[in-house]
């Protein structure tokens, strides 16, 4: 049941790192304005008409309507007479945006159950290290599991609360990642390793810096996002030719480390395969790295075909995912024969 809780909750990590890009893509991160509910409600409204005050209409406390371009938040449960009254609500101190699209909604609302599903998962997982496994090492890296789901969760609200601040955005992503990472050690850690592996010194120091270079070319990946959010306000969705037309730095520094990235892990492929040192898993890298300099190009000279965008963010978190592992696996010689050959 552990082993099984951790491999869902992965899953559904990456789940939520889909969704989030998808939010990206389609602009709907200020889809449900306030957190944890949207609009004040568990499940948000479909239609702007649930969101103007209305005579004798019941409200709950916290729910929220639009007035006069401002969110108004209900005191209380109450039910409205034939005129407003503000002394029935409260502003919204968090921030000044108070925009509804039901499209935009709905997607920040499935990305925000995405992460609910994930919590649950995590708990399972917490749950199943405690009266299961009775193992310290693993209720510890189950209670830090839990305990870094809850603080994205927190980072996620604070990513509202800023309005799309660029630099929560990029902290989210890369708790995202650490979450990813010491989910695939948990999944490791309780695993018996079937595979032979040599060990390389060089190798391991290898692999070390390319994830650290993934982890900086996704960093570097948000900040060029956000350049384009900002094209997107100035000239339209559909004026995608101008999107790149003047790119930040940010962007020539995203580019030229794809050359260094892809450059050092075919240095790794090679040496993988010279050496014999068994990591099969590597073959998925080199795979990976490919699709995401083509998605790359069609992006910049193909003006963002459709998908491309969560595509190139979603690959990049399952390459660094693979990377992890391999890394995992290069740190100690595994000389324990296969299943097969111990028959």
């Amino acid at each position: 049941m552990y082993k099984k809780s951790i491999f869902v909750s992965l899953i559904l990590i990456y789940l939520v790192i889909i969704a989030g890009a998808v939010v990206r893509m389609t602009g709907s991160g200020m889809g449900c304005p306030d957190w944890p509910k949207c609009f004040g409600y568990i499940i948000p409204p479909t239609d702007a008409s649930e969101l103007l005050w209305k005579a004798e209409k019941s409200f709950e406390k916290g729910q929220v309507i639009i007035v006069e371009e401002t969110l108004r938040v209900a005191k209380t449960d109450f039910t409205t007479a034939d005129t407003f009254n503000p002394q029935n609500w409260n502003g919204y101190d968090k921030h000044d945006y108070a925009i509804f699209n039901p499209w935009h909604t709905w997607i920040e609302y499935i990305n925000r159950l995405c992460g609910a599903l994930a919590g649950i998962a995590f708990l399972v997982m917490l749950v199943a290290a405690i009266f299961k496994e009775r193992n310290r090492k693993r209720i510890l890296l189950s209670l830090l599991a839990v305990f870094m789901i809850g603080f994205q969760g927190w980072i996620g609200a604070t990513v509202v609360y800023s309005v799309l601040s660029p630099i929560r955005i990029s902290i989210h992503m890369v708790i995202a990642l650490l979450i990813v990472a010491l989910l695939i050690y948990m999944l490791y850690e309780a695993s018996n390793l079937k595979n032979r592996f040599k060990f390389s010194k060089s190798f391991k120091t290898g692999m070390l810096v390319a994830i650290v270079l993934t982890l900086i070319q996704i960093v570097l990946g948000t900040q060029v996002r956000q350049h384009i959010d900002e094209q997107v306000d100035l000239v339209g969705y559909s004026a995608k030719s101008l999107w790149l037309e003047n790119p930040e730095v940010s962007f020539y520094l995203h580019r030229s480390f794809s050359v260094v990235v892809f450059l050092l892990n075919m240095w790794l492929f090679y040496k993988n395969r010279k050496s014999v040192l068994g990591h099969k898993t590597f073959n998925w890298v080199v795979v990976l790295i490919s699709i995401e300099i083509l998605t790359g190009i069609l992006m910049y000279y193909f003006d963002f075909p459709f998908l491309t965008q969560p595509l190139h963010l979603v690959i990049a978190s399952v390459l660094f995912g693979i990377q992890f592992y391999v890394l995992l696996t290069a740190f100690k010689e595994n000389t324990k024969p296969t299943v097969a050959a111990a028959h």
